[in-house]
């Protein structure tokens, strides 16, 4: 009883046994343990993220529901993806370089900033922008240019001066002077009274003088020029010479150089040259010296009258004088002049003569040349000028072709004078009113009427002006073609479109009625215009 007892093997055995007992019985439940906390982990991690796809080489990309990152897109690279962009970027074309500013090339249907656009462009590197100012100047100065009524009437005035209607222009000019604003002015008058005499209206001209006076408008030379030449151009010398004597009765309104030089072209045209000699002695006392217009207007009315030596005197004191030398409108008045005549060779002296003196010709001048040539059908030089022109740099104007068709004409060669045409109008010439005249003429006399009426159809359709001259011409084709219906049908339209007949239609008219006999249509035409049907052309 007295001794200490140690532990015994047996019970050694015996804790161990329960020991393992023990841990057999709750390891099942520990393991279960752990492997739902697993799965709960994976179950999470797999909500939150799932990891990239690995793409090997015998995967198919056809599949597009799968997502590509681009080159750098991707925060996060692995290790697969190196090889996959490193193939990329060598199948791409290589970047262009970049320019100055830092912009790259950029692809088509992108927005291209140019310079100094985009807000973010540092200020250095921006051009300067356009100013709006100059957009509202543009809308002032088009507000500013706008035209109002007012304006239009005065527009509407000077287009019926150009276009020399002197009735609707003095309709446009009674409708400007009832507007508020209307002042008389020295131009607009000068304008009116020049187209008014063009227009044979002397005495319209004359109330609209006085009706200036009354409005105020101080007279001047000018505007008394322009009523003397509304005078002497039809034919009114005396009245014309009561207002030069009003004009030197006037301290203001001296008679000048253009003055005289008007009244003498009116007394050139009447062969008043006793009036002529005057008109120089009046220049003479009054220290007006005649200048080189003056000169040609006289020249031509000697040489129009055959008086030579009182021409030749004109031209030898152009020669000696200082302030009237002669230039190339004088070359061009005395070659017309020896053309005319046929004087050839005296036109081809005077025409080196003129040369000699330094004087240069101008188109009008070959023009000249080529009319005479052809009126003498001397074909090869009127060729030869003719390519004088071409060498020269001269155009051929619609007067060069004119002469050439003329001298067809006259010699009755359709087939030439047609061809002149078609070339003529092939180079672009428009043709006039003389032109058609001498087409006319030209098929006339060769007998083709079919063709003058083919000729007055295009005339109407070109739209070239219809004058006394050439329903002149009409008549006159008639006449060769012995249609006398025709002819009154002509006369008849000139009638109708007012187209005033002169006295050479008269002639035409008479002469074709006399062939025929038909003595009572002179007396009619004598009835109605006894001042261009002579009474004893009538034999009633």
């Amino acid at each position: 009883m007295g001794r200490t007892l140690g532990p015994s093997p047996t019970c050694f055995i015996s804790s161990s046994i329960l020991s393992s007992l023990l841990f057999a019985s709750v390891a099942p439940r520990i393991c279960n343990r752990i492997a739902h906390s697993i799965s709960m982990a994976l179950a999470a991690a797999a909500t939150t993220f799932r990891p990239r796809l690995v793409v090997t080489a015998k995967a198919d990309n056809t599949d597009t529901r799968r997502r590509h990152w681009k080159a750098g897109e991707f925060p996060f690279p692995t290790s697969s993806d190196t090889p996959r962009r490193s193939a990329r970027t060598a199948e791409r074309p290589p970047d262009k370089p970049r320019d100055e500013d830092g912009d790259s090339s950029r692809r088509t249907g992108r927005r291209h900033w140019k310079a100094g656009e985009f807000p973010g462009t540092p200020e250095d590197s921006r051009r300067p922008r356009r100013s709006p100012i100059k957009n509202v100047k543009k809308r002032l100065d088009a507000r500013a240019e706008a035209k109002a009524w007012a304006c239009t009437v005065t527009e509407a005035l000077a287009d019926r001066i150009d276009a020399k209607n002197w009735q609707e222009a003095l309709q446009v000019f009674q409708m400007l002077k009832e507007q508020p604003f209307y002042h008389p002015k020295e131009g607009t008058f000068m304008k009116l009274l020049l187209l008014l005499g063009r227009s044979g209206q002397p005495s319209r001209a004359r109330y609209l003088f006085d009706e200036m006076l009354q409005q105020g408008c101080q007279p001047t030379p000018e505007l008394y020029t322009a009523l003397i030449a509304a005078y002497c151009r039809n034919g009114l010398l005396d009245d014309a010479f009561r207002l030069l004597a009003d004009m030197k009765a006037s301290p203001v309104c001296q008679p000048d150089v253009y003055t005289y030089s008007t009244i003498i072209k009116a007394c050139v045209d009447a062969s008043r040259f006793d009036i002529v000699d005057a008109m120089y002695k009046d220049m003479a006392d009054r220290s007006i010296a005649p200048n080189t217009v003056t000169q040609n207007i006289v020249l031509s009315g000697y040489g129009r009258a055959g008086r030579l030596d009182d021409m030749e005197k004109v031209l030898s004191a152009m020669l000696d004088s200082t302030t009237s030398k002669p230039d190339v409108w004088t070359m061009n008045i005395i070659l017309s002049l020896f053309g005319n005549w046929g004087q050839i060779e005296s036109m081809e002296k005077w025409y080196e003569k003129f040369r000699g003196y330094g004087i240069e010709p101008e188109t009008r001048t070959l023009n000249i040349l080529i009319g005479a040539y052809g009126k003498k059908r001397m074909y090869d030089k009127m060729s030869a000028v003719m390519e004088y022109m071409r060498k020269l740099a001269f155009p051929w104007t619609t007067a060069t072709f004119n002469n050439v068709i003329e001298a067809f004409a006259d010699a009755g060669d359709a087939k030439n004078m047609e061809h002149t045409f078609n070339q003529m109008r092939a180079e672009g010439m428009k043709p006039d009113t003389k032109t058609f005249c001498c087409l006319i003429n030209g098929f006339g006399n060769a007998g083709l009427f079919h063709k003058v009426v083919g000729m007055v159809k295009l005339a109407e359709r070109l739209g070239v002006p219809m004058d006394t001259t050439f329903h002149n011409a009409v008549l006159m084709a008639c006449v060769k073609a012995e249609d006398l219906m025709e002819m009154e049908r002509v006369f008849m339209r000139m009638k109708q479109i007012q187209c005033v007949p002169d006295a050479t239609t008269y002639s035409i008219l008479v002469g074709a009625y006399r062939k025929e006999g038909m003595t009572d249509k002179i007396y009619v035409l004598q009835q109605e215009n006894p001042t261009l049907v002579p009474t004893d052309l009538v034999h009633v």
